[in-house]
């Protein structure tokens, strides 16, 4: 097939592609072609705009492009780039799709867990509650723009994402340099829920996607056992063998974040029901082994 991505040299990006290059050539939408080629190789078609992409020609867009939502207070122009990053460029995608002749047959859109909001009780796809605050804003409308937009002519997948746990970058990044100086703990009171996925079974689930064509709608990319803040820093302690005993003050978290700080002190425990129904097979269902896996060899 011909896979158009975007995000492609993003965490999730760059681990899909390597699964991807060896059967589809892929089409790779970036901002910078030379850290594109660097990141992935050369054997990728790398473009800086979508009007240079036939649409005719593509059978699956994989629409994984956003700023990170955690590395910055969310100033005014902060939450600009945010959602200018997640919602121009998948309507783009719609339209692009919907002046296509012969459209893509798949268009799976990124999306977050922060669609729910702070929640105190598990929640699955079919929960209908959210908690109306800023991410749920931005992932309901991020949401929509591929919905509503792109249905009528392609089938449309929308990946609600949990902490993706890899070797390198993503949240694991941020969490370990503080334990691995013996300065890590849980946030806050500890009793937030962590809804995480290790980044082959969030690889595998994009494959299963595009594989099973007769799958549409909402799927919860998430570990079917989330786990506290608690549990997830005293797993991370025995992990890379350090305590897991300074615990980090909401008020602290509120002079450095702002608003931001909403992610780290409320959570929610989001379970993978959709992807559960249909068959899908966690590589690493618990949090020990996941953890062992990313952080063997260092």
């Amino acid at each position: 097939m011909n896979i158009l991505i975007t995000g492609a040299t993003g965490l999730i990006g760059s681990h899909l592609c390597k699964h991807l290059a060896n059967h589809h050539k892929l089409v790779v939408l970036t901002r910078r072609k030379e850290k594109a080629f660097t990141t992935l190789g050369h054997h990728i078609d790398a473009h800086e705009s979508l009007d240079d992409i036939d649409f005719n020609n593509i059978d699956c867009v994989i629409n994984l492009a956003g700023e990170p939502i955690a590395d910055k207070r969310w100033t005014a122009s902060q939450k600009n780039k945010i959602e200018a990053s997640r919602w121009h460029i998948t309507e783009q995608i719609a339209e692009k799709i919907n002046a296509a002749t012969t459209p893509p047959h798949t268009f799976i859109s990124g999306s977050a867990i922060g669609f729910y909001g702070r929640q105190n009780e598990p929640v699955t796809e079919h929960d209908n509650q959210p908690f109306d605050e800023y991410s749920h804003q931005l992932c309901k409308k991020w949401e929509q723009l591929a919905l509503n937009t792109a249905s009528d002519k392609t089938r449309v997948c929308i990946l609600r994402t949990g902490i993706v746990l890899a070797k390198k970058g993503g949240a694991l990044g941020k969490m370990v340099p503080p334990f691995q100086f013996y300065l890590g703990g849980p946030i806050a009171d500890g009793k937030q829920y962590m809804s995480w996925i290790h980044i082959n079974d969030m690889v595998n689930i994009i494959l299963f996607l595009i594989e099973n064509q007769s799958m549409q709608g909402v799927f919860n990319a998430t570990a079917p056992n989330p786990v506290t803040n608690n549990e997830f820093s005293k797993s991370l302690g025995n992990a890379l063998n350090r305590p897991s005993l300074l615990r980090m003050p909401e008020f602290v978290l509120r002079l450095l974040f702002g608003e931001m700080a909403d992610l780290l002190v409320f959570g929610q425990a989001v379970l993978p029901k959709a992807m559960n129904d249909a068959g899908f097979k966690f590589q690493y269902p618990e949090l020990k082994p996941a953890l062992e896996n990313v952080l063997s060899g260092r």
